[in-house]
């Protein structure tokens, strides 16, 4: 059964904006895409460098070290030079207050 860690109050982070959580050991980037939040596990695959300071282009970030693409919805590997999906993890509000699962979802 999922854990939830209470990770940001609904309404602190705008649209852009993200923020990095650990959990259980692995650093996990939240995001604000447009009022919807989205969790990855912030390393790139490619190489294991952070992720969460790339830039962003709508539902993707762009590893900010070698370019690779993901998509934030589901951690899908878009683009070279990484070939293997990043972990996702599901996200909910609940009482205000915006909360990150424990386990990934894929």
């Amino acid at each position: 059964m999922t854990e939830w860690i209470d990770a940001a109050r609904e309404g602190s982070l705008a649209p852009g904006e993200h923020r990095v959580i650990a959990i259980d050991g692995t650093e996990v980037a939240l995001f604000n895409i447009d009022g919807d939040y989205f969790a990855i596990q912030d390393a790139c695959s490619h190489d294991g460098t952070e992720i969460a300071s790339g830039q962003l282009a709508g539902c993707e970030i762009v590893c900010p070290r070698h370019g690779a693409r993901f998509c934030l919805k589901t951690g899908k590997v878009l683009s070279p030079p990484a070939y293997e999906d990043i972990a996702t993890y599901p996200v909910r509000v609940s009482a205000g207050r915006i909360e990150i699962g424990t386990e990934p979802e894929n």
